[in-house]
């Protein structure tokens, strides 16, 4: 009985760590597959322009939400590198639709994993257009190994930790704020 208890528990213990390994560190924090886009980014100390930003706009339900998404998430000094003013103009409540456009176009519909990506970028000779939630689109390519995300003005930001999944769909963590037209 004590082989068949011991055993249990190393089996329980390689499970456990199987599963901890399967998780991404996001800001510091565990980012759990099992929990929505919202869940685990209030949770990473990188994403809190952006949580109080999702907030602000009201999509926290529809992030929530079943999805899929696709999220590609501007880190806190993205968000910083911007214009002085342009996120705390964007947070008031008379700019709720403007914010609500600039994240919508962080997100495309669907899971899209970084291989997927890489395949899309292939097949369209270096690079892949998605359309966004918000109805305009992404360019993507592939640069230096590292993909890359261009907005509508042809600006830049690198994917920095890809592949961050969660129960109703991936992140992707970026270091610029894409913006559309």
């Amino acid at each position: 009985m004590k082989k068949v208890a011991t055993v249990a528990v190393a089996t329980l213990l390689f499970a456990g760590s199987a599963f901890a390994a399967m998780e991404k560190t996001v800001g510091g924090a565990p980012m759990y597959p099992n929990k929505t886009i919202v869940e685990n980014a209030s949770q990473s100390k990188d994403h809190t322009t952006l949580v109080a930003a999702v907030k602000a706009a009201g999509l926290v339900d529809t992030l929530s939400g079943k999805g899929p998404f696709t999220v590609f998430a501007p880190t806190n000094t993205a968000f910083d590198a911007l214009p002085a003013g342009t996120v705390d103009t964007l947070l008031k409540p008379e700019n709720k639709g403007q914010l609500t456009k600039v994240l919508t176009y962080h997100v495309v519909p669907g899971t899209l994993h970084a291989k997927d990506l890489a395949a899309d970028i292939k097949k369209g000779n270096g690079k892949a257009m998605l359309k966004t939630v918000q109805g305009e689109q992404l360019t993507f390519m592939e640069q230096g190994g590292k993909i890359m995300v261009a907005d509508a003005a042809g600006n830049k930001s690198t994917v920095t930790i890809a592949d961050v999944d969660q129960s109703n769909g991936v992140v992707h963590v970026i270091d610029k704020v894409l913006l559309p037209k």
